[in-house]
């Protein structure tokens, strides 16, 4: 943009008030490059009075440089602060070029490759991998990535997941909401030479040959609203055991209304758990729906103890994996809090109110 005002080299440099607004806007931008917002601030302390020598121990720029900035913007104004396009060889890559080669990175390669690297496509389309990773990045494409996913055939899933959510966010008072779980068939796993330790630039290392001492079953129950877990681990997973967990974890809250949130596992429905609900009348089970058990809170605190205490883990005996997996919870549970339930997607939110929180409570799937 040109001004219709010129300066001699005499005169001392001035900003009109619009001229100096805009700098200062341009100042407190965070999406301009950093060398405009440098040239700026250099105009706005040229204006202030300051010396050549204060700017460039401001700023860092030379004195040429801060003279050749000042001549570009009393020539062309905001324009003259902009970098002049760079010689060069222009861009091969057109935008028919770049739709051609997400169009083809959609469709499923020839023969009997699962998908697209960015060598193989790059011979389709007749360009440098290098262009087709950079179109990729562009358009937040990762061919090389897998993700799979369960949806619930359930025919009620948006009822039950309104009930177990209403718990989550609004439990009726005196009430204690449990999450209840197992992880089966945990394998005591002993290493046949020791690890080797962690050390620069290299990671800890295992030997690839292990002894396998037995499993273990852990039951566990997380109290949604306090953050800790009760545990017991057990040589099956049979509705006894099941049954002699829910004891264990129920008994501190005899006088409240328990609320327990569990899967349809086949030892949680048999005639023994029935008979044992029917005695215990201030229970009641609430079942996520089917191939939904990531509704279940207790699987977040599963996948927190494989990752911190099992999968990498060395394990002498079934025991000394029983002892380790007890030891993870108690020290756990000294630092427990509860998980926020929230959602990635506003949109998508089962709204849950207090009035439907009742009636759905009504609805619990309780034997």
């Amino acid at each position: 943009m040109a001004y219709g005002f010129m300066f001699t080299s005499n005169e001392p440099f001035q900003l009109p008030p619009q001229d100096r607004n805009r700098l200062e806007q341009i100042l407190r931008t965070t999406s301009l490059s950093a060398g405009l917002v440098r040239r700026a601030r250099v105009l706005l302390l040229l204006a202030d009075g300051v010396s050549l020598r204060q700017i460039q121990a401001q700023t860092g720029m030379s004195p040429r440089r801060i003279q050749h900035w000042k001549r570009s913007w009393r020539k062309q104004g905001l324009d003259g602060l902009l970098d002049v396009p760079r010689a060069g060889r222009p861009k091969k890559l057109t935008v028919a070029k770049e739709a051609a080669i997400l169009a083809a990175t959609e469709e499923p390669p020839p023969g009997s490759h699962t998908h697209w690297s960015t060598r193989r496509l790059a011979r389709r389309v007749g360009l440098s991998n290098v262009t087709v990773m950079r179109v990729w990045h562009k358009a937040g494409l990762q061919p090389h990535r897998l993700r799979r996913y369960m949806a619930s055939p359930d025919p009620h899933f948006e009822a039950k997941a309104k009930d177990i959510l209403g718990l989550y966010l609004h439990p009726p008072d005196n009430t204690a909401v449990f999450c209840v779980d197992e992880k089966t068939a945990i394998q005591a796993l002993d290493r046949t030479q020791p690890a080797l330790p962690l050390r620069p630039a290299r990671p800890e290392r295992q030997t690839v040959e292990y002894v396998r001492h037995g499993t273990v079953s852990l039951f566990a129950a997380l109290e949604v609203h306090s953050g800790k877990v009760v545990g017991l681990c057990a040589p099956h997973h049979t509705s006894r055991e099941f049954l002699q967990f829910l004891e264990e974890a129920v008994a501190p809250h005899r006088r409240k209304t328990i609320q327990v949130i569990l899967d349809k596992l086949s030892a949680h429905k048999t005639p023994a758990v029935r008979a044992w609900a029917q005695r215990h009348p201030n229970v009641t089970f609430h079942f996520t729906p089917t191939y939904a058990s990531w509704l279940n809170q207790v699987e977040i605190w599963l996948g927190m103890i494989t990752r911190d205490c099992i999968r990498r883990g060395v394990f002498h005996s079934v025991s000394d994996l029983a002892h380790k997996i007890m030891t993870y919870i108690r020290l756990y549970n000294r630092n427990a809090q509860p998980f926020r339930w929230t959602y990635r997607n506003p949109r998508k939110r089962i709204r849950v109110s207090l009035s439907s929180l009742t009636q759905h409570l009504s609805m619990a799937h309780s034997f």
